[in-house]
C-alpha cells in the first residue's frame, strides 16, 4: 500500500459524523436526560355532557333492575343521554370550545386535533375532520384515534409528543362518545352502565419539568372477545367478570410503570384519575396503589361509564373545584376493548 493511499484512508476515518448520526445522539439525550426535547402540557380543558337525564328509577321502568341494584354493582346512580340530532362531533365541538377558551386559545391556532371515539359519527370521514369543520379550525390537520376505552390515554400520548418533537405546536385532543347508541336497552347487564359526554384538552408547550413526565400504553388482542360490538350486531357485548379482572391488574401494571418511567413514586401521586368503568374496578385499582380516597377522583355516580370521555370529564371537574394545583402529579389510567390499557403522568402546568 502506497504511502498516498494510507494518508487518504487516513482522512477518511477522521471525516466528521453525518448530520443522521448527530440526529441519533440528540435523539438518545432525549430519551435519557430530555435536555434538548420540549416538554408539552395542558394549557386548556373543557368538558360538555347533553341536559337530558336518565336516572337508575327510569332504568327500573325499562329493565328488571332497582336503583340499589345498579348502585351496589357499579356506583352510578344517573347518567346523561344525547338527543337522538346531537352526533358525536356536536359533544365533541363544545367541549373543544371551553378548553380553546381555557387556554386562551382560538380556533385558527390549533394545529392537529385528535378525536378518539368509540361510537363516532360515521366510519369515515372522521370524527376529528367534522369537528375540524364545526370549529373553524382551518389550519389543523384531524384524525381519529381507536383505541376504545383507554383512548384517551393513548390519544395523550400522541398528542404530546407531536408538541415535543416541534411537529406541532397547538393539539387539540377529544375524547367524545354518544355511546348510549350502542347499547341494548334490554340488557340490565350493560345498558346501566354507559353515558353520553366529551371531554377536551389544549396540549401546548409548558415550563421544563412540568407537563407530560411519562407515558405507557398497552394492548392484548387475544382477550378481543370480552368486550366489543360484534361486526355482525351493533350492541356492545362484554363478559362482565373477565373486564374487571383485567381492568384491576392493568390498571397496577399501567401505573406502576408509568410512575417508574417518571421517575416517581406511588406516594408522590396527588391525584389519580382513572377511566370511570366502575366504582369497585375504581376502589380495586386505588386499592392495590395503595392510594387513600382523597387522592383518588370519581365522577361515575352523576355520568356513568362514558368510555374515551370519561378521564376529560373527571379532570375538568377536579379542575373546576379548585382542588389540582399549579405542579401537582396526576396520574392516568385508562383501559378498555381490545383489550387496551395505558397511563400518564402528568405535572400540572396550568396556573390558572
Amino acid at each position: 500500500m502506497t504511502p498516498e493511499v494510507t494518508k487518504r484512508q487516513s482522512k477518511q476515518k477522521k471525516k466528521k459524523p453525518s448530520p443522521m448520526y448527530k440526529l441519533g445522539s440528540k435523539l438518545k439525550d432525549r430519551a435519557t436526560g430530555r435536555k434538548e426535547m420540549v416538554w408539552a402540557g395542558i394549557t386548556g380543558i373543557g368538558s360538555y355532557v347533553p341536559p337530558k337525564v336518565l336516572t337508575n328509577d327510569d332504568l327500573s321502568k325499562m329493565v328488571d333492575t332497582t336503583d340499589e341494584w345498579i348502585v351496589a354493582r357499579t356506583g352510578i346512580s344517573e347518567r346523561h343521554i344525547a338527543a337522538d340530532t346531537v352526533l358525536t362531533s356536536d359533544l365533541a365541538v363544545r367541549a373543544a370550545k371551553k378548553a380553546l377558551k381555557s387556554a386562551g386559545k382560538n380556533p385558527e391556532d390549533v394545529d392537529m386535533i385528535i378525536v378518539t371515539s368509540a361510537s363516532p359519527d360515521q366510519i369515515w370521514p372522521s370524527t376529528a375532520c367534522h369537528v375540524q369543520a364545526k370549529l373553524g379550525a382551518v389550519n389543523a390537520s384531524a384524525f381519529d384515534l381507536q383505541a376504545a376505552c383507554a383512548g384517551f390515554v393513548y390519544a395523550l400520548t400522541v398528542g404530546s409528543q407531536f408538541v415535543e418533537t416541534r411537529r406541532a405546536e397547538c393539539v387539540l385532543v377529544i375524547g367524545a362518545e354518544t355511546i348510549s347508541r350502542l347499547v341494548d336497552w334490554t340488557d340490565r347487564g350493560t345498558c346501566v352502565l354507559f353515558g353520553d359526554a366529551a371531554g377536551a384538552v389544549v396540549l401546548e408547550r409548558v415550563e421544563f419539568g412540568y407537563g407530560f413526565m411519562a407515558s405507557f400504553t398497552g394492548a392484548d388482542g387475544t382477550g378481543a372477545d370480552l368486550l366489543e360490538v360484534p361486526a355482525d350486531d351493533k350492541f356492545i357485548k362484554m363478559n362482565g367478570n373477565e373486564v374487571y379482572k383485567f381492568a384491576a391488574r392493568v390498571s397496577l401494571d399501567a401505573a406502576t410503570k408509568a410512575l417508574k418511567q417518571a421517575g416517581l413514586h406511588r406516594e408522590d401521586v396527588d391525584f389519580f384519575v382513572p377511566h370511570q368503568a366502575n366504582a369497585r374496578i375504581t376502589e380495586a385499582a386505588a386499592k392495590r396503589l395503595k392510594l387513600p380516597p382523597e387522592k383518588v377522583v370519581s365522577n361515575i355516580v352523576n355520568y356513568g361509564n362514558t368510555s374515551t370521555a370519561s378521564i376529560p370529564l373527571a379532570l375538568d371537574e377536579l379542575w373546576r373545584s379548585g382542588r389540582l394545583k399549579y405542579g401537582n402529579i396526576v396520574l392516568t389510567v385508562g383501559f378498555g376493548a381490545g383489550l387496551t390499557w395505558g397511563a400518564n403522568v402528568i405535572r400540572w402546568a396550568k396556573k390558572s
